[in-house]
């Protein structure tokens, strides 16, 4: 077996492959007679049939897979041994000459290999990054205040509608006639629920102003819903196709009117997020809030920090050399029902996640950072106590939360997400004592401005 590696321009790498029979004989031999022990061939007892047999009708399958297979740990092996930095998979080269799998005892095999561009990136004290920590003010913990009150509101019966509580109608729907009567073969809808609030069209959202439980109201949902055919069809309980064929007006009896109302900030509330007897007033209420705020509003500076290290490592290292022919192939060969279209729309976005990995890679290994199991299922256990916090539940028992994150890491594309997160965290944690930051106190107004910009 000969293997030879062009390298020209550092980027685009040329590997040839030759394989002479010596190489995959035994190997195919040996594939061979395992198939003749498996292979049922009428005439001949499982085990008995001719080798001659055998080969005729597998012998090419069978040496294409072990040459295949051969060939496949040999580049890798290769590019292992050499420290050859590759990016992707390795590509046939376009214009290598066909091989006779059949037919030919020597063959040679050329792959082209996109080589990632060199580089270094080192981060010292020297280097200057902003750190925003935000401030739990009191605007702050009401907005949490109302939103727990929100979240625990529930609705209660009122007699008349008002379009300013966000009240919700429930009623009985039937079609009318061109004189306003009901339609004798017409549509009719029980129970049909309503928010007139969000009707866009002023004319037909008037006509519910001051309406009362047990009245009628007379509207057209066409007119209402203009732009909306799936709200119609809802609405009314008919086929899609249907509701451009609908001009009818619609008389809507209303059986019942439903107000939001939201939870008082009292004994309750704070037993129901924070479990019974925890907090005995609203000042306690209060500062278990920003307590419980301390640790997502870090995180979301950490995050800040890694969206700003990233720019300011990306503006270090610079523009990078990539072989762009080789990796919209790679990327093509990745996203086959999606089309050439679709390679050269995201290639650049995905050559800038790319140069983001590798400068990544470099700070890790710099740092010396390793993920442990045990830092997968924290992270996961952390990902699940976010999720739950964001419905109001904040006082989850961790046995609970245990689980949750058990199951999360049940499923791959799951883990492969905690890694990567896990990955940031400890980047952020190391780099954070490493470069020398410049702290600022922002509110969250002012923050939510940073990261939008």
């Amino acid at each position: 077996m000969r293997i030879s590696f062009e390298n020209a321009d550092k980027v685009n790498g040329l590997l040839t492959i030759t394989v002479e029979e010596a190489d995959y004989r035994e190997l195919v031999e040996k594939t061979l007679k395992d198939y003749r022990k498996k292979v049922n061939v009428p005439g001949f007892r499982p085990g008995q049939v001719p080798m001659g047999l055998v080969k005729r009708q597998y012998g090419t399958a069978v040496k294409a897979e072990e040459v295949n297979k051969l060939v496949g740990n040999e580049i890798y092996k290769y590019v292992q041994e050499n420290n050859i930095r590759m990016l992707g998979e390795p590509m046939p080269n376009e214009s290598q000459a066909p091989v006779d799998l059949e037919n030919d005892a020597e063959m040679t095999f050329a792959f082209d290999i996109a080589i990632a561009p060199d580089f270094k990136i080192d981060l010292t004290g020297k280097d200057k990054l902003p750190y925003y920590q935000i401030k739990v003010d009191d605007k702050l913990i009401d907005q949490q205040v109302e939103a727990y009150a929100s979240r625990s509101g529930e609705y209660e019966k009122v007699k008349a509608y008002s379009a300013t509580k966000h009240d919700m109608l429930r009623g009985d729907l039937q079609e009318l006639d061109e004189n306003g009567e009901p339609k004798a073969d017409g549509i009719r809808v029980e129970g049909a629920v309503m928010m007139p609030e969000y009707i866009k069209v002023s004319e037909q959202k008037k006509l519910f102003t001051g309406a009362k439980l047990n009245g009628t109201v007379t509207f057209n949902p066409r007119k209402a819903y203009p732009e909306n055919d799936t709200e119609i069809s809802s609405l009314l309980k008919i086929d899609k196709a249907k509701v451009a064929e609908l001009t009818s007006d619609f008389a809507y009896k209303i059986t019942e009117i439903s107000r939001f109302k939201k939870a008082e900030v009292d004994q309750a509330l704070f037993d129901q997020i924070f479990g019974e007897g925890n907090v005995k007033s609203e000042e306690e209420f209060r500062q278990r809030i920003a307590e419980g705020m301390k640790p997502q509003l870090a995180a979301d500076a950490d995050y800040k920090f890694l969206l700003d290290l990233r720019k300011y490592c990306e503006k270090k290292v610079g523009d990078l050399t990539y072989p762009e022919a080789i990796l919209k192939r790679v990327m093509l060969e990745k996203n086959k029902d999606r089309g050439t279209e679709f390679v050269e729309k995201n290639f650049e976005q995905s050559l800038n996640e790319l140069s983001w990995h590798l400068i990544k890679e470099q700070l890790v290994e710099a740092q010396g950072i390793k993920i442990e199991q045990e830092d997968i299922a924290k992270t996961a256990k952390e990902s699940a106590r976010a999720q739950f916090a964001q419905y109001g539940m904040t006082a989850v028992p961790e046995e609970y939360l245990d689980n949750y994150a058990s199951e999360m890491m049940k499923k791959r594309e799951n883990v492969e997400q905690l890694v990567d997160r896990a990955l940031d965290i400890k980047l952020v944690e190391k780099l954070k004592s490493v470069v020398k930051l410049t702290e600022k106190e922002v509110s969250l107004d002012d923050f939510n401005k940073l990261m939008r910009e």
